[in-house]
């Protein structure tokens, strides 16, 4: 495999993915925190504070200079969940050495910097800076506040968070806007020192990368403060409660339109499982030929969109439509009778001839994207379990009809919710 892990330091680890595809070099920090509630909200606000200023480069006009320079470099921030885990992600993009007009190594520069930004924040008084901290407190409120923007990802969300009810995985990505008043610059450097030094450290460089990136790495002052750590974070996922009954949940709001999501949890829960889910839901609803497509949408014509996908490290599917209001109950029984076909084998050899296709143009695809290339590693870095992409294949070429069928047969619906319009 083209990705070389190097451990710098104990609980952080260094990948290199060497590859001559791309005119850029893609630099990442993932730092992997649990997913609590005491902390969610915080951890989404470090990135965003932390891309205002460094020590060195202080401001967002400093930061955006320093790119300028480095012939148009990019930087990005953000926070996603994986598993029962948060993770703060930090992105930095700039052209590869060899396209440069002038010899320098702009990659050292960009690890420089990036690491910078991350390990090496503006502090003032022992805390971060209020102006920033203030300022930031209010964007991501917006950003909370605007999660009702978007109804059919809204939808999405309130589904997970009422299926994983009190559990890690039903928080919120970004937090919530009544712990925003309690956060002030003092306790959120502390949480960020503390973070910092537990949570588990990955730094990703792909690109043409020559073998001194790790001595690069290996000198540079902020890597050699940091201190070896047993990382805290969760490498097992929690299951969402098993019901006798699925729950039935019904929202709300000024909508034209029905918003409606099944959360299925999956019996299955081995490791060659997973090959067989990938193609349940791509028979079920991952694909243009899904029954949710052409029986949901096409056949019947109850829903604008209907869809599945699988979430692996949740081993859950999740059934997606946008529906007319008063077309509820006739939706949901449809979908209920594609829920069974698939209990019963009522699906082709071609079904699955085009499932696997599917799935494997989406692995072949996964090299020729840098960041997709650097999350499938990271994946596998998470989940503690490496696989070559001709594996991957292989292991997806070789399920058969039945095998899906028992899958099929061990799932069933946790939680239904149905976002709808306020009464006239």
């Amino acid at each position: 495999m083209n990705c070389n892990k190097i451990n710098l330091k104990e609980g952080i680890n260094l990948h290199i993915i060497n590859t001559n595809k791309f005119k850029t070099n893609l630099l990442a920090v993932f730092l992997t925190t649990p997913l609590n509630k005491e902390n969610v909200t915080k951890n989404a606000l470090i990135p965003m504070v932390l891309r205002r200023g460094s020590k060195q480069l202080t401001n967002i006009e400093e930061i955006s200079n320093k790119l300028d320079e480095m012939y148009g470099a990019d930087f990005n921030c953000g926070v996603d969940k994986t598993g029962d885990n948060h993770v703060l992600k930090f992105y930095m993009e700039s052209i590869n050495n060899n396209f440069l007009p002038e010899k320098e190594n702009l990659l050292e520069e960009t690890m420089k910097v990036l690491l910078d930004i991350v390990f090496n924040p503006l502090v003032e008084n022992n805390s971060f800076k209020n102006e920033y901290i203030e300022s930031e407190k209010e964007n991501l409120k917006q950003v909370i506040l605007g999660k009702i923007d978007n109804k059919s990802k809204y939808a999405y969300e309130r589904c997970i968070e009422e299926m994983y009810k009190d559990k890690p995985f039903g928080l919120y990505k970004y937090g919530y806007v009544e712990d925003l008043e309690n956060i002030n610059p003092e306790n959120l450097y502390e949480y960020y020192k503390t973070m910092i030094s537990e949570c588990k450290i990955d730094i990703f460089v792909s690109g043409e990368v020559d073998e001194g990136a790790k001595q690069i790495l290996m000198d540079n002052e902020n890597i050699k403060r940091l201190n070896e750590r047993q990382p805290i974070y969760n490498k097992k996922s929690e299951r969402a409660d098993n019901i006798e009954k699925e729950r039935i949940l019904e929202e709300k709001m000024d909508v034209s339109q029905g918003k409606l999501v099944l959360g299925l949890e999956v019996g299955k829960n081995d490791k060659e499982a997973k090959y067989s889910a990938l193609i349940y839901n791509a028979i079920l609803g991952g694909t243009p030929t899904s029954k949710m497509f052409q029986n949901v949408r096409e056949k019947e014509h109850l829903a604008y969109v209907a869809s599945s996908n699988y979430i692996r490290h949740k081993n859950n599917v999740f059934i997606r439509c946008g529906i007319e209001i008063e077309d509820y109950q006739k939706a949901l029984d449809v979908i209920k009778i594609q829920i069974e076909d698939m209990k019963k084998g009522n699906f082709t050899d071609e079904d699955i001839k085009n499932a696997k296709s599917s799935i494997i143009a989406m692995i072949k695809s996964i090299p020729e994207e840098q960041d997709s290339e650097m999350m499938y590693h990271f994946g596998q870095e998470i989940s503690e379990h490496k696989m070559e992409y001709d594996e991957y294949e292989a292991n997806v070429q070789k399920v058969q009809k039945q095998e899906v069928i028992d899958l099929a047969n061990s799932i069933k619906i946790n939680t239904i919710y149905f976002l709808t319009a306020l009464e006239k």
